[in-house]
């Protein structure tokens, strides 16, 4: 992008400086929360003092687009991921309506003992071995999510799938399962060891855990899934209206 402002206008520098920063962090470059130039090197390369781009960065830091770290600089906000309660798609295709390329950086699945929990849900004995898939996902280079699905032994779902493709479309198309129904609890926690490594993150540092109990269109049970959100990477909205 050409930086840089007209001092010859008749709109303020610092709306031009607003603008200018607003283009800058949509380059990809400052996508993964990374920090602007130094203030000193871009109120000098625009010839305005650092009043001026003060008053232009602090616009920006009110409504949530950067942050100012006193001793270090001022970092561009990580963009989130928002999905919205009442909303029920499968996390790709959220990741699809928001425009975002989702990848696979881990993939496994594999025959798993269901804890008690999972077992009630399922309506089978404790211990039961269920097929098990787990799956570290995020933008191209970002993992922001592990997942940890199970699924009901009755389903008989391969391990030789290609979970490339969505999960649903997967049970849909290949095992005429129609994910219908989720419910859904979101909760706060911190990150051991082992999701910390998964997620590039500090151990104890916050996640968000959403777990899904997804049933069919006959109230069966289909899928137990939880997934490990970076905090910093996801926002879940919830809408109510009241009855007047």
């Amino acid at each position: 992008m050409e930086f840089k402002i007209d001092h010859q206008s008749s709109l303020p520098l610092h709306k031009q400086v607003e603008a200018l920063l607003r283009e800058l962090i949509e380059a990809p470059e400052y996508q993964n929360g990374q920090y602007l130039p130094k203030e000193v090197d871009l109120s000098a390369h625009l010839k305005i003092s650092r009043n001026t781009l003060r008053q232009a960065i602090n616009t920006l830091v009110t409504e949530g687009l950067l942050i100012r770290k006193k001793g270090v600089g001022t970092q561009v906000e990580k963009k989130k991921i928002f999905s919205a309660a009442g909303n029920w798609l499968s996390f790709s295709e959220e990741m699809r309506v928001l425009g975002i390329e989702i990848q696979n950086f881990e993939l496994q699945i594999y025959r798993h003992e269901v804890s008690a929990e999972v077992a009630a849900f399922f309506g089978i004995k404790p211990a039961t071995k269920v097929m098990r898939l787990e799956r570290l996902r995020g933008k191209k280079d970002l993992p922001f999510v592990y997942f940890i699905s199970e699924f009901n032994p009755a389903i008989a779902i391969s391990a030789s799938e290609n979970f490339n493709r969505p999960l649903y479309e997967i049970l849909e198309m290949d095992y005429a399962v129609v994910a219908y129904t989720s419910k859904e609890e979101i909760s706060a926690a911190s990150a051991d060891a082992f999701i910390a490594s998964k997620l590039e993150i500090k151990q104890g540092e916050p996640i968000l855990i959403r777990k899904r109990y997804v049933y069919d269109i006959n109230n069966n049970p289909v899928e137990y899934n939880v997934g490990c959100y970076r905090a910093d990477s996801f926002t879940y909205t919830i809408e109510s209206k009241r009855n007047l």
